[in-house]
């Protein structure tokens, strides 16, 4: 089956929740975005009194606080455990680079 088989009702349907996932998808990379500018000033902050780039205590909080809101929003836990320990290494990465530690990797 083509697009072009599709029923003229169920590609209006389709397009109009394929529009909602990118005005979602658009919101996730904004609110990214402002999460990032957030750790970044964390990350000065740190370099300027001489902390760790990690906080494996904040961590481990912050991960069982997102569990909990996965769970309650009925999104699957080990999902964002996964999601935000990528984000949490993300941080770490430019936290390190910020007090002028190990550059970041470099992709191949």
């Amino acid at each position: 089956m083509t697009t072009k088989d599709i029923d003229e009702n169920v590609r209006a349907e389709l397009t109009r929740l394929r529009e909602s996932i990118d005005n979602i998808d658009a919101a996730v990379v904004h609110m990214l975005a402002e999460r990032f500018k957030c750790t970044q000033q964390v990350g000065h902050l740190k370099a300027e009194h001489h902390l760790p780039p990690a906080d494996p205590a904040r961590e481990a909080r912050q991960i069982e606080r997102l569990r909990q809101l996965a769970e309650s929003a009925k999104l699957d836990p080990a999902f964002a455990e996964k999601l935000l320990n990528f984000i949490i290494a993300e941080v770490i990465r430019h936290h390190e680079t910020i007090a002028g530690g190990p550059p970041p990797a470099q992709d191949e």
